[in-house]
């Protein structure tokens, strides 16, 4: 691979010219008679003109505020120990009390062997420091480089909202070189890379230093959004859906070039950014905004498997992590629901998909963050069900909500598929009869024939919907949250 840029040259290409300001204070070693080690301090420091591992400071990307922490592999591989753990604990809670959003930039080989197992425990002090960065709500954006292993990547480098990672770069625990000299054999090729750490949803992006700015802007124009621009009279109008029949929902549900969340975040989407690497579970995650409004999107992502295909366990805790964020960062989550089901296999039986299900459902009923669930096609089973909990629902004219695919309750109450269309209007799963039972508070009509059309109104619709919900306190919120699902039904009983 290129040569890795050492810390000054990444400040100069990720930062804005002639905006750095260095936190570095003068560093103070420990006190002990290893006359070796201090002899080799001195002379990579020499050699480097660094005085530790790890540098500090603030900067501006794109005009805004950031303080970074970059590590530098030529200072005894980037090692951590005491002085650098005090550096970078110094600089994090510095950066939480200016309310600052950190960029983390480690290249290290683990923890300081000459210090032993007194630098092995700072990595707890540097994680409690990110705890509290990440407790004030504050980004923290990691970009992995060539190599990251040991302590380093199971502490500091693994508690990213964001976390990316330099083409090629060595990226895994034990590293290579100790692997095999404690086990006597070489480790498997391959695993241990950016590229194979974003293929199984580790990482949310492999890109060149050249490219980190952008993303570090297109994030931050997302986790930084001021919502006072929102504060604005909250539009809701009613639109006159036509009366279709449920079965046609269906079929058009089902087409194969109906727009899903990724054609909507391409339409209406802003500043968009994927999470969740390249694993196909079934689940897109992002962070986006619609016009001024802010959030995280977590959706069914028609593109994998058959049109609307399944989703797994796998996606689901997905789905959870994009719920998690959603709470610490205090951004709005939008789900979007358009999927045949949940997976139905030994896997998903196996990777505990009930469980996943049961915990998506708690995650949001409880979410403190403003929640709004978008209908956009098929809404089948499990799978539908587990994204549905919000403090609105969004409809599209011919999404649709059921316990099964009405082939599947035909085939349960007539012993044939024949009677789904019957099924499909008798189980009332089309969005006005949600519509009618409280289930939906808004449907968004797509007649008009043009797809980018109706992604654009849609697009508008989820802005006006966050901007009101943003305007709600949250004890409140959660209370009509509750309050809503409670009630569902009710009318059938007392009728």
């Amino acid at each position: 691979m290129t040569p890795r840029p050492t810390s000054h040259e990444l400040i100069e290409q990720v930062l804005d010219p002639g905006s750095w300001i260095s936190w570095d204070l003068p560093v103070s070693d420990r006190r002990d008679n290893d006359a070796e080690y201090r002899e080799t301090l001195a002379r990579v420091r020499e050699s480097t003109g660094l005085d530790e591992a790890v540098t500090v400071g603030e900067g501006t990307i794109r005009g805004r505020r950031v303080a970074a922490l970059i590590g530098d592999f030529r200072f005894l591989a980037g090692s951590i120990g005491v002085t650098t753990a005090e550096r970078l604990v110094r600089a994090i809670d510095r950066a939480t009390r200016e309310g600052l959003p950190l960029l983390a930039a480690p290249v290290s080989g683990g923890t300081r062997m000459q210090e032993g197992t007194v630098a092995f425990v700072q990595m707890i002090k540097i994680t409690d420091a990110i705890a509290v960065h990440r407790a004030a709500r504050l980004p923290y954006l990691v970009y992995l480089r060539h190599p990251t292993t040991g302590g380093v990547f199971a502490s500091w480098g693994s508690l990213g909202h964001l976390t990316v990672a330099e083409p090629g770069a060595l990226v895994g625990f034990l590293g290579p070189r100790v692997h095999e000299a404690i086990n006597g054999e070489r480790f498997p090729e391959g695993v241990q890379t950016a590229e194979n750490l974003f293929a199984h949803g580790h990482l949310d992006a492999v890109l060149p230093v050249t490219g980190l700015a952008e993303m570090v802007d297109r994030a931050l124009n997302v986790l930084c959004a001021p919502t006072g621009r929102l504060n604005r009279p909250y539009r809701s109008a009613d639109e006159e859906i036509a009366d279709t029949p449920a079965w046609d929902s269906v079929t058009r549900s089902r087409q194969a070039d109906r727009p899903g969340v990724r054609a909507l975040l391409e339409s209406a989407g802003q500043d968009v950014v994927r999470l969740g690497g390249a694993r196909g579970d079934g689940i897109l995650l992002a962070l986006a905004r619609f016009g001024d409004a802010p959030c995280m999107v977590l959706g069914h992502d028609r593109s994998i498997g058959r049109q609307g295909g399944p989703v797994g366990p796998d996606g689901l805790r997905m789905a959870q992590r994009g719920m998690r964020l959603a709470r610490e960062l205090g951004l709005p989550l939008v789900t979007i629901v358009d999927t045949s089901g949940a997976e139905l296999s030994r896997e998903a039986e196996e990777g505990g998909l009930a469980g996943e299900i049961a915990r998506s459902l708690h995650a949001l009923i409880t979410l403190e963050s403003p929640t709004l669930c978008v209908l956009l096609g098929q809404g089948t089973g499990g799978g539908a069900l587990a994204l549905l909990p919000a403090d609105r629902v969004v409809a599209a004219q011919h999404a649709w909500l059921s316990p099964l695919p009405p082939e599947g309750a035909s085939a349960i109450l007539h012993r044939t598929v024949d009677r789904a269309p019957e099924l499909a209007s008798a189980q009332e799963i089309r969005s006005t009869d949600m519509f009618r039972h409280g289930i939906v508070d808004r449907i968004v009509g797509e007649d008009s024939g043009d797809p980018q059309e109706f992604l654009s109104r849609l697009g508008q619709v989820i802005e006006d919907e966050l901007a009101g919900l943003l305007k709600v306190p949250t004890a409140s919120r959660l209370a009509d949250r509750r309050a809503r699902f409670r009630r569902l039904g009710n009318e059938v009983l007392s009728a």
